[in-house]
């Protein structure tokens, strides 16, 4: 190359960068994920903190299922219904039973969260704190208040009670949350430290770390604290398909929109999941619209399924199952029709590649 001619391209060299040149190559320095990032963590930490206030903060209720043993037939015992039903502002919701045993049933099957018979002496209220701590002291409450209110005679009984170990009926809520984030976190570090799965290691391994973590939630949850007394290889099993529900939510929407996947997989499963499970707060408190989604996500199917087979055993509902196994389905399908997309896996050498010349 002649000198010109180098100088020449010298000179094209030290042109100064065009804006569009200059904001290129900030696109593809370190510097603009992490920027973005710093934007997205701060948004999600005020919607994580605003998502869980909004629905928990202050329980109202909406929409009470409440089983009464055939119509009031005294003056007091529908006076006592109208009087609940206005404290809690019109939300019982009132489903007659002609007989005590059809309303207990119905209660085991947690279509209603109490019942009500009344009778010469006054009027009895059965509610079921394992259906919601919150919804029974609410309800106990405000028949003792409307009692006093209208001289009737009250006895309220607590007919399915929580177990010692978990007074507030929390315990649940957090194996599921545990279940919930340890299940994407996992195909999240399956992503950073095993990229090289190919799609069927991929989702074996997924399937390997959801059984033994969720052997170890139990186990210490059960064995080792002895806070809730759980049917283990049901409740093992819930935990399981929990999270590898989770895991492979990831993993779907990582096959979807690569790095920026765990955007999606927190707003469906905290954000959005968490706060609408009925865990922390039974579905009746929650505002309307949280109280029906939740129980179409995998969070509050977990919860739906263990909160029956820890206190409702033999009443189990396909339902939980059925959403658990959808979200599952979906997700491996999506993961396995655009696996090539998926920033992991790797190539393999082809039969007739090597060869000896």
């Amino acid at each position: 190359m002649s000198e010109p001619e180098a100088g020449a391209e010298h000179g094209a060299h030290g042109r100064p960068l065009t804006r569009s040149q200059k904001w290129q190559g900030f696109k593809e320095s370190p510097y603009f994920p992490a920027i973005v990032l710093l934007f997205i963590l701060s948004a999600a930490a005020g919607l994580f903190a605003g998502s869980y206030t909004y629905a928990m903060a202050n329980p109202t209720p909406h929409s009470v299922p409440t089983a009464v043993v055939s119509e009031p037939d005294t003056s007091r015992g529908r006076e006592f219904v109208a009087g609940m039903d206005k404290a809690l502002d019109a939300s019982l919701v009132i489903r007659v039973y002609p007989t005590a045993a059809a309303a207990r049933e119905a209660l085991e099957e947690q279509k209603v969260f109490a019942i009500v018979r009344s009778g010469p002496r006054g009027v009895s209220l059965d509610v079921a704190a394992a259906s919601g701590a919150a919804v029974a002291q609410l309800l106990a409450e405000s028949a003792v208040k409307v009692g006093d209110a209208l001289n009737i005679p009250v006895a309220v009984r607590d007919v399915k009670p929580l177990q010692k170990g978990d007074p507030r009926g929390l315990a649940l809520f957090y194996i599921s949350l545990a279940a919930v984030i340890v299940g994407f976190v996992g195909a999240i570090q399956l992503s950073v430290h095993a990229r090289a799965l190919v799609p069927v290691e991929r989702i074996g391994f997924t399937i390997l770390y959801s059984l033994l973590g969720a052997f170890a939630i139990a186990a210490v949850v059960d064995w080792l604290l002895g806070a809730v007394d759980l049917p283990f290889v049901e409740s093992w099993l819930i935990l399981a398909f929990t999270m590898f529900t989770s895991g492979m939510v990831f993993t779907m929407f990582n096959t979807l929109i690569g790095r920026w996947a765990m955007l999606p997989t927190w707003g469906v499963m905290v954000l959005l999941g968490n706060p609408s499970s009925g865990g922390a707060v039974s579905w009746p408190l929650l505002p309307s619209l949280l109280g029906h989604i939740g129980r179409w996500l995998p969070p509050g199917a977990s919860v739906n399924a263990q909160h029956t087979a820890v206190y409702y055993q033999g009443h189990q509902r396909l339902f939980p199952y059925l959403v658990l196994a959808a979200w599952a389905l979906v997700s491996c399908t999506v993961f396995w029709v655009w696996r090539h997309r998926h920033p992991g896996g790797r190539a393999h050498m082809p039969q007739h590649a090597a060869t000896v010349t």
